[in-house]
């Protein structure tokens, strides 16, 4: 069936049903994520460093902005997913994003299912090793892939992050009536040291997430087109909500860090459950002993919610990806059957290997993320401005101001990176 996207420049008024109905790949984007990058770098960030981080964290949302606007104006644009339009710049754009989004899968996959498992041990009465849970947490995501596909993840996300964003507003009031732990007189480290370098690329690595997940809500959006009508207006309109919705998540996990654990004296744990336990036991003493489970909750659906997107996404970029070059018809079910049974054999296998050490799992994928952000910015920007798209879907004076800041910004900083380590 041919995607329905409207590309004839027409501006219909649309009602407040049509955009809620039109809720989709914007938000699973959001649930992809609110994952590692929120509740534990966000977190972190207020946890070490305070309120410092807050216009950090504002900016690495708004100059990755453009990159991730991107994929939804390519498609929206050509009916084709911004994976096709690397294809029809040249095989080796291609062979540069399948080769990064492969070890970006098994990597982020195998991250986020470690954590996930870990938060799955908090809520059982009885202990189970943390393969087991991953195993548990694994199976389950296959099941609903399988089972539904597109439909399933697509009202599952929209439940997460409803589930998430009342969750952790009531947290978050909370915290701030209760005021901040920090004595008045507290001098945490500062942010702007060569020694937080490293904390930094881990912060902006999956904030609010890998660039690559571009790809995917472009796939997502095509799949999305195929099954209802879809225009520029509804389409941007999903996507701001659910970017404008991961910055301001950010934010609100940012400041309970602040609230509720900088100024404390507490050091997070490297293993997997230990780390989980702590993390909810810290806020429940704070905040109250009533809100133990409802901020375990909002761990647990955040990082399952991240986890079964990127499964899914990964699995369809690839496999898109690998069909393109080998010039095969794209709409392959058992391809992107494989693909998730690989991504996710690969990733519990890389578990067993880092069982005892979540927090290093984490940071590894984190600052893999780093620095693959910079290329796939730049392919997305090459894309967008040498493809013919309507009025409304073109870059503009503004969008491509923001993209060159946002380039000098990504590519400076990684060299910042680069010297930094050598230095170490």
């Amino acid at each position: 069936m041919e995607p329905s996207c409207t590309q004839n420049g027409m501006k219909p008024k649309l009602k407040i049903s049509d955009l809620s109905r039109s809720l989709g790949p914007g938000i699973m984007m959001a649930a992809a994520a609110v994952g590692g990058s929120h509740l534990v770098a966000s977190t972190k960030a207020g946890a070490i460093y305070g309120w410092e981080m807050l216009l950090l964290i504002l900016a690495v949302n708004l100059l990755k902005y453009p990159f991730f606007r991107a994929g939804v104006q390519y498609t929206l644009g050509t009916g084709d997913s911004i994976i096709q339009g690397y294809h029809k710049l040249g095989r080796g754009y291609l062979w540069v994003f399948l080769v990064l989004s492969a070890i970006s899968a098994v990597v982020n996959t195998a991250a986020l299912l470690l954590f996930s498992a870990s938060l799955l041990g908090y809520f059982l009465p009885f202990d189970l090793s943390l393969n087991v849970l991953s195993g548990i947490v694994l199976i389950t995501c296959i099941t609903i892939l399988f089972a539904g596909h597109f439909k399933a993840l697509d009202k599952l996300s929209k439940l997460i992050m409803a589930t998430l964003t009342i969750a952790t507003t009531i947290a978050l009031g909370v915290a701030f009536s209760n005021g901040a732990v920090a004595p008045t007189d507290y001098q945490g480290p500062s942010v702007w040291s060569i020694a937080s370098i490293g904390f930094l690329v881990i912060t902006m690595g999956w904030m609010p997430a890998p660039i690559e997940i571009s790809s995917i809500t472009s796939m997502w959006l095509k799949r999305q087109c195929q099954i209802q009508k879809v225009t520029p207006q509804s389409a941007l309109f999903d996507f701001n909500v659910g970017y404008i919705g991961t910055a301001i998540l950010a934010v609100v996990f940012l400041s309970l860090g602040s609230l509720v654990l900088y100024g404390s004296g507490i050091e997070f744990k490297a293993s997997g459950i230990g780390f989980s336990h702590q993390l909810v036991g810290i806020y429940a003493a704070t905040i109250g002993e009533w809100s133990r489970y409802l901020i375990a909750v909002i761990a647990f659906f955040c990082i399952f919610g991240s986890t079964i997107t990127v499964i899914d996404g990964y699995s369809r970029a690839v496999s898109e990806a690998q069909l393109l070059l080998q010039r095969k018809p794209l709409n392959q079910p058992k391809h992107y059957n494989s693909w998730v049974m690989i991504v996710s054999v690969l990733a519990i296998t890389i578990v067993t290997l880092f069982i005892s050490s979540l927090m290093s799992m984490l940071d590894f994928a984190m600052i893999m993320a780093f620095i693959t952000t910079p290329i796939f910015a730049a392919l997305n920007y090459i894309l967008v401005t040498k493809t013919e798209l309507p009025d409304e879907l073109r870059m503009g004076a503004k969008l491509k101001a923001l993209s060159i800041v946002g380039l000098i910004y990504l590519f400076g900083f990684l060299a910042i990176f680069v010297w930094w380590k050598w230095l170490m």
